[in-house]
């Protein structure tokens, strides 16, 4: 039994699948799998089982997860600890739901790296809102950028907000979409697959069928579609103000928006995390970290910016 096959385990049963734990680690899912498999032998339980409603622990597994759950965090703190013996920089890893990662976390990161440049190692990444506090609670994350979470009590992580925003719909400057919402042709990156994200909650409230729904690699790609005259889009209204002010972009009336929304940032309990991570927390509160999250085009731009792996702890 291994501290990876631990680590597999617990994300599989947090996350809900072999997908999102594979996702979460930055592998493959034969990979994970394969631990999952390999734990499974070793303990003679399967531990977890797929059906209908999705996985699911046996009485062994349920047992289990609690007791690895805290093996992973001291396998973590022990790496973290060799490598402040080591005179390492402290690490900040970010990790954020798509919107937010496409605009606003890479002049965040340069700001805060800014002033910390020769303290801490600051590195991001992307992921669905409902892994943010699964991979905060592994250690795999030490700030969440995303929607508000729901408490859970097996996960000692807190959730704050952080701005305030809203959520509109826009289509081209000049564009008149006639008929009902349900007819036209919506415009999405891929976070809006995710229920809870604004842009999903949006299309279930209005009950958009599923093949009224184009998917684009990014906020950047659907927006611009948008204006090409391709149908709605959701947006965030300060992301595309500049769009609407060039009249490359108009608002539409939709009912229910504009929707009145907030980023938040999920970090470990203030005892259990770290000074970096703490740090980043109160940089998020200055005028600087405000305005960067206000202004779409501070820092670096949208189509370059490319999260990078957030974590790799599989060996």
């Amino acid at each position: 039994m291994t501290l990876t096959q631990l680590n597999a385990f617990v994300l599989v049963a947090r996350l809900g699948s072999v997908t999102a734990a594979a996702n979460a680690l930055g592998v493959s899912e034969p990979a994970v799998s394969q631990a999952l498999t390999a734990l499974r032998q070793h303990l003679g339980d399967q531990l977890v089982t797929r059906g209908p409603a999705g996985m699911t622990l046996t009485p062994g597994g349920s047992r289990l997860l609690a007791t690895a759950s805290q093996i992973v965090v001291l396998g973590a703190e022990a790496h973290a600890a060799v490598r402040e013996a080591q005179g390492a920089p402290e690490q900040v890893r970010v990790v954020a739901t798509p919107g937010i990662a496409e605009f606003v976390v890479g002049p965040l990161v340069e700001a805060f790296t800014r002033r910390f440049a020769a303290s801490v190692e600051v590195s991001a990444g992307v992921a669905s809102g409902g892994e943010l506090a699964v991979l905060v609670a592994n250690r795999l994350a030490d700030v969440a950028l995303g929607p508000g979470l729901p408490h859970d009590p097996a996960l000692a992580v807190v959730t704050e907000p952080i701005f305030r925003y809203r959520v509109v719909v826009v289509t081209a400057g000049k564009s008149q979409l006639r008929g009902p919402a349900r007819q036209w042709r919506w415009l999405i990156d891929s976070s809006g697959m995710d229920p809870g994200s604004d842009a999903g909650k949006l299309l279930a409230q209005l009950q958009i069928p599923e093949d009224r729904v184009s998917v684009f690699p990014n906020q950047t790609a659907a927006w611009a579609a948008a204006a090409d005259g391709s149908g709605a889009a959701p947006a965030v209204e300060h992301l595309v103000a500049q769009q609407l002010r060039r009249g490359e972009l108009s608002l539409v009336d939709v009912p229910g928006t504009p929707v009145d929304a907030a980023w938040h940032v999920t970090l470990l309990e203030r005892a259990q995390r770290s000074a970096a991570a703490s740090a980043f927390r109160r940089f998020l509160g200055t005028p600087e970290a405000m305005q960067l999250m206000r202004s779409p085009t501070a820092g670096v731009p949208p189509s370059r910016f490319r999260p990078p792996v957030y974590v790799t702890i599989w060996s």
